[in-house]
């Protein structure tokens, strides 16, 4: 007898249900997947959107330098310094026919404004006698220096055209690491190379200038590549790249259009760039000078120096002040308060706040111009230096004095010199050099022999404020 058909119908009906479910759930997922502002794709399907709309904005700069030197020097083949034709040049030349030549050398650039402003590098233009711009469309124009700003590396040029493609600016703050950057440039003369990458590190600090705030990506950046833009993938300019590491396989570095933009506007305004100055020298605050003085954290800026007549000076900043805001703006670091001092307006007047002995002070001051060409008076050789000594930790100290201290650049006469350094000694281990300056024992002021004697009587571990002969402040424990 044959099974009721029944039952097989009702198991199939099951079936094609469950598998329509499973259907609706596996798009349900994809359309969630993919809705604005759920997880976005790790890698955009492609650039070509991007390149196509900011290629146009993005020029290559071609500039013609004097160079003086011998003729050997301008036929280096591919084997260098190795060269065999140098042999030849040596062998029938040798030193003669010193001369000038004119030399080139290739850029990037970015379009920022249609009536034809155009950022690069001042290091692209430096020394130029012309400076030639070409577009992607294969026009070529020459371009005039509107002026540039060597501690920033940014130059701000100009082409007599007008109705030019141009490239608008983003906000370099909201760039997160991780985020994918394109940049687009001439590496190696290569014009109109796009290169991506993500944004690896901010705020790096690369040697390169009193400002250093650099985006640091792995969008693949090389010579010729320096003034392109760095974009994020809204097409908007974040960085201006301007660096590499010579041996650090895609590892470049861009100036943070926030930086840039300010620079930018006092170029085009004026050809040249004001900056403030508050009149200090100052440096980071290490874990130990944070515990020395009982500061709440590492934040702020330590005042090393405070120079006479200047605009801290006159409103009673005091050397071992440390520097925690400007304006109510927490300050991060000593070079975060260059940056903010510097972003500030000649005349304007602030309210720095301070640490000092224990307490948070607010200080009114008005900035001053920041004078470059400024530099401290030089200090002439007034004959030997004939020091008392005494030998304290394995160490010889003589007590400071003016004459002394301008000999050796320390910002304040009083204190103890430390003359010698035992091999091997308590100040040896400690870390203490010839020529670090002690200012205090377990913070307490120390002027002369007598007084280290007592401060440091009977004790096996004290605490010195030293300024080091390096320029900088430090806590140093010293251990009998």
């Amino acid at each position: 007898m044959n099974p009721a058909p029944v039952p097989a119908r009702k198991h199939v009906l099951a079936v094609l249900a469950s598998a329509v479910l499973c259907l609706a759930v596996c798009r349900g997922a994809e359309a969630l997947a993919a809705a604005p502002g759920n997880q976005p794709a790790l890698v955009p399907m492609d650039f070509t959107s991007l390149a196509e709309q900011a290629s146009p904005a993005v020029v290559n700069i071609r500039t013609v330098k004097a160079s003086s030197g011998r003729l050997r020097d301008f036929f280096e083949g591919p084997w260098g310094r190795e060269d065999p034709f140098h042999d030849f040049f040596d062998r029938f030349f040798g030193d003669q026919f010193p001369r000038e030549y004119r030399t080139r050398s290739l850029g990037s650039g970015f379009i920022m404004d249609p009536d034809g402003y155009i950022v690069t590098n001042h290091h692209v233009i430096k020394g130029a006698e012309s400076i030639s711009v070409k577009l992607n469309n294969g026009k070529e124009y020459e371009a005039e220096l509107v002026g540039a700003d060597s501690k920033t590396d940014l130059a701000l040029l100009k082409v007599d055209a007008g109705g030019l493609p141009f490239l608008p600016l983003g906000d370099s703050e909201k760039l997160k690491v991780g985020q994918w950057v394109v940049a687009i440039g001439s590496p190696f003369g290569l014009e109109h190379t796009v290169t991506a990458g993500i944004v690896s590190a901010k705020g790096r600090v690369i040697g390169a200038g009193p400002y250093d705030d650099f985006i640091q990506t792995d969008a693949s950046i090389n010579p010729g590549n320096s003034g392109g833009p760095l974009l994020d993938l809204s097409g908007k300019v974040v960085g201006i790249n301007t660096a590499i590491v010579a041996h650090g396989q895609g590892i470049g570095f861009a100036i943070p259009i926030n930086l840039a933009s300010d620079i930018l506007t006092q170029l085009r305004e004026t050809g040249s760039v004001t900056r403030g100055w508050l009149g200090v020298a100052i440096q980071d605050v290490t874990p130990a000078i944070a515990e020395y003085y009982g500061a709440p954290d590492e934040k702020g800026a330590l005042v090393s120096r405070v120079f006479p007549g200047d605009p801290a000076d006159q409103a009673g900043i005091k050397p071992m002040d440390i520097i925690r805001k400007v304006n109510g703006k927490p300050v991060e670091s000593s070079r975060d308060l260059s940056r903010v001092i510097a972003g500030i307006s000649a005349g304007d007047r602030v309210t720095v706040t301070v640490f000092r002995d224990g307490k948070i002070i607010d200080v009114p001051v008005t900035i001053v111009r920041r004078d470059d060409e400024a530099l401290p008076p030089g200090v002439e050789d007034e004959g030997p230096l004939e020091p008392e000594t005494e030998t304290f930790f394995g160490m010889a100290l003589t007590p400071l004095d003016p004459r002394k201290a301008d000999r050796l650049g320390v910002p304040d006469s009083q204190g103890l010199l430390v003359m010698d350094v035992t091999p091997d000694g308590p100040a040896d281990k400690a870390g203490l050099l010839r020529g670090d300056v002690i200012t205090e024992v377990d913070r307490v002021p120390v002027t002369t022999l007598e007084q280290f004697r007592k401060l440091t009587k009977d004790k096996d571990t004290v605490s010195l404020f030293v300024h080091q002969r390096i320029g900088a402040w430090a806590v140093v424990k010293l251990e009998k």
